[in-house]
């Protein structure tokens, strides 16, 4: 059987503290299911995006594709694994995307399309755009990242770029949900506690931006239930 978490190198402080409970700890088994249908209504109620903070020098502009289909009544999202050749952020679990380069990008939707074309295979035209996340920054990498909410009506037929992804794989809301994927901690940075989000998959640990990005999309989409 394929253990819960994979080898995503976490540098976990020794002073990590266990964090709190999920937001949507209270609902049951049932209400941890959403639809696309689902899905779609949360984005038309999304508020606009608050403007990027100022950026420091040396930051990168980047955008992210948090695309979904319905499978069996479950909306699923498209997810990848870097692997160890890339510059930064080996071996982690991220969602299509990429730097923006004005020169072929009109907006930071365009970005997100055209990567998420070269990385899996997806194409444009099959992608419905119905939001854009809160724009959020990197520590590490120096990247500002731009999630855009994209809807796709069945199954995808994706293929892996050889060198700019392991694998491309989806998983259910539920799962993602599941008392048994996520977990939070903890971590002090200078004296602020900041909350570390994780979700333990079959082989594989989803944590970083892209934990944050789904934990904060996940929260409005459960509130709507509780």
């Amino acid at each position: 059987m394929t253990r819960r978490g994979g080898d995503q190198r976490i540098p976990t402080p020794d002073s990590a503290l266990p964090g709190d409970p999920p937001f949507w700890s209270a609902l049951t088994i049932e209400q941890r299911r959403f639809s696309l249908a689902d899905v779609r209504a949360l984005c038309a109620s999304l508020p606009e995006p608050n403007e990027p903070p100022v950026t420091l020098p040396g930051t990168k502009l980047s955008a992210v594709l948090v695309a979904f289909f319905e499978e069996a009544d479950e909306a699923r999202v498209i997810l990848t694994k870097r692997p160890d050749t890339m510059p930064n952020h080996q071996r982690d679990i991220v969602f299509p995307g990429g730097k923006f380069h004005p020169e072929v990008d009109d907006s930071l939707h365009d970005t997100a399309l055209r990567e998420a074309e070269e990385e899996v295979g997806l194409a444009p035209h099959v992608v419905e755009i119905v939001a854009e996340l809160e724009t959020l920054p990197t520590v590490a990498s120096r990247f500002t990242i731009t999630p855009v909410v994209g809807l796709i009506e069945g199954r995808p037929s994706l293929v892996a770029h050889p060198r700019e992804v392991v694998k491309v794989f989806d998983v259910s809301i539920s799962e993602l949900l599941d008392d048994k994927t996520y977990r939070s901690e903890r971590w002090m940075m200078g004296s602020v506690a900041m909350p570390m989000h994780f979700y333990d998959l079959d082989g594989e640990t989803i944590w970083g931006a892209t934990a944050r990005i789904l934990t904060d999309f996940l929260a409005a989409l459960t509130a709507r239930r509780l």
